[in-house]
């Protein structure tokens, strides 16, 4: 006989007495659950005395000099690679997909020590995005001496920024109840995008703690890609012929939608070049450094070229299922990413819930690319012996899922 999933018990599972009438035995009626269910809709909360009320947004008139290249040395390099230090601590840790995705139960943010916070930057690095449950402990002025600990960090020049008034460094993410909801603003393929990557040195770490937000089933997922992965569906020409190219990242978008909503822009906007192939300093994997978001060129081959390697990697960034990681959220929950190496969207449909959050990200180096870097897929499958992915789609197959 199979075994029991519960402990089998010998108490009756009726409170009341049974009976038999006309030699029948009779049952009682089964009491019901109170589950109320409306399908597609969730309670929304009410926020009228909001806890939050100092980190809700605000957009200064204010002006800043442009920025400057800064010092950066990477704290993953320091990092375990069996993450030891880190996991001392956790109580479970899983992956969401063997390319992205990683959460680990048990840690508290606010209570690490130097070790593991480097054996973060370094399982960062290395799975593009990890989450932690619960972070309540973890206010925003922890959020910023964690990220402060990976290096300077990235002030926005048109998003907006806490009222509370010293956190100039903090990016704001809120709608409320009288927010419209924005999916109608945006084509999907152009919510997927790397944080400010027109700055010189685009940021690497970057924390989001979600304080207040849909409840579960309301909506407001968010949706990261891997980038080593997108390298990694290319063919070995491809691969050879992006590694020679470099694209601009503009930020006159923003600029300009801040402008026609009468806000400042708080820094000049810049268009900068960066390879399209870049090296990571810590896993020494090769990543594509694209995003639909703030790419507007490839440099030095024609238009018609350029706009189709842009239509290209936007379709695989954005439709590539097996490269992507969903996080659900629930009220203080944290996720960690690299910028260098992820995309990242919003989901909207929402409304009328209140989704609020705030983040903070840390400028990184220079993109560079190593042309004697390997890829992730190459070793990982030198590393526990599998087979060399198929590339070739000129077969036939039977899709069957």
């Amino acid at each position: 006989m199979a075994p029991f999933l519960e402990e089998p018990s010998t108490r009756s599972i009726f409170s009341s007495k049974l009976e038999i009438k006309e030699n029948i035995l009779d049952l009682p009626i089964g009491t019901s659950h109170d589950i109320h269910y409306e399908p597609g809709r969730t309670t929304v909360e009410c926020h009228d005395d909001y806890k939050y009320d100092d980190l809700r947004p605000t957009f200064p008139d204010v002006h800043w000099e442009p920025l400057t290249e800064v010092p950066y040395h990477d704290r993953g390099i320091r990092g375990d690679p069996q993450f030891g230090n880190l996991l001392s601590d956790a109580t479970d840790i899983f992956d969401y997909n063997p390319k992205i995705g990683t959460e680990i139960h048990g840690i508290n943010l606010t209570k690490l020590t130097d070790a593991q916070k480097d054996d973060l930057a370094r399982l960062v690095s290395t799975r593009g995005v990890v989450f932690f449950r619960n972070q309540a402990d973890l206010d925003i002025d922890a959020q910023r001496e964690l990220g402060q600990y990976y290096g300077q960090l990235h002030k926005h020049a048109t998003t907006s920024v806490p009222r509370r008034g010293d956190l100039d460094d903090v990016h704001v993410v809120y709608f409320d109840e009288k927010s419209k909801d924005q999916g109608a603003y945006f084509a999907p393929t152009f919510l997927w995008h790397s944080d400010v990557t027109y700055e010189i040195q685009p940021p690497s770490y970057t924390s989001l703690k979600v304080l207040t937000g849909p409840p579960r089933g309301g909506g407001g997922d968010t949706l990261w890609t891997s980038q080593y992965a997108v390298y990694d569906l290319l063919s070995p020409g491809m691969q050879k012929y992006l590694e020679g190219l470099e694209t601009l990242h503009s930020a006159q978008i923003q600029a300009d939608g801040s402008i026609a909503l009468g806000r400042t822009v708080r820094r000049e906007p810049v268009v900068t070049k960066h390879p399209l192939i870049r090296t990571h300093p810590v896993t020494g994997w090769k990543s594509v450094f694209f995003n639909p978001g703030f790419v507007t060129d490839i440099v030095g081959i024609p238009k018609v070229e350029a706009n189709a390697i842009i239509h290209y990697l936007n379709e695989l960034i954005s439709t590539t299922q097996e490269i992507q990681a969903r996080f659900r959220w629930q009220k203080n929950d944290v996720a960690f990413w690299d910028n260098r190496i992820c995309n990242h969207s919003a989901s909207y449909g929402f409304t009328p819930h209140r989704r609020h959050a705030v983040r903070v990200a840390c400028h990184a180096e220079r993109p560079y690319c190593d042309p004697n870097s390997k890829s992730q897929e190459e070793e990982r499958n030198a590393r526990y012996g599998l087979s060399k992915v198929n590339k070739d789609g000129s077969g036939q197959s039977n899709y069957n899922d």
